[in-house]
């Protein structure tokens, strides 16, 4: 999984810090959202997609990656 932020569109709600507070925070000084891990764990995958999908300015994307396996 990749996430990525579009902080022009965010408006500052905040429901992506409180459904995946490990992977989003919030700027101090006017709410607008940070990325604190691009490629979170699968452990927060549905968090993530949560996130994404209940941010009322849509400014989470998060796009399925492939990891190759070792043989």
């Amino acid at each position: 999984m990749r996430v990525t932020i579009d902080q022009d569109k965010c408006c500052g709600a905040g429901s992506c810090v409180l459904s995946a507070p490990e992977v989003f925070d919030q700027r101090e000084e006017d709410g607008i959202v940070l990325l604190l891990d691009a490629e979170p764990p699968a452990a927060l995958h549905d968090a993530v997609h949560e996130a994404a999908a209940i941010c009322p300015a849509a400014a989470i994307t998060v796009e399925q990656t492939e990891q190759a396996e070792r043989v």
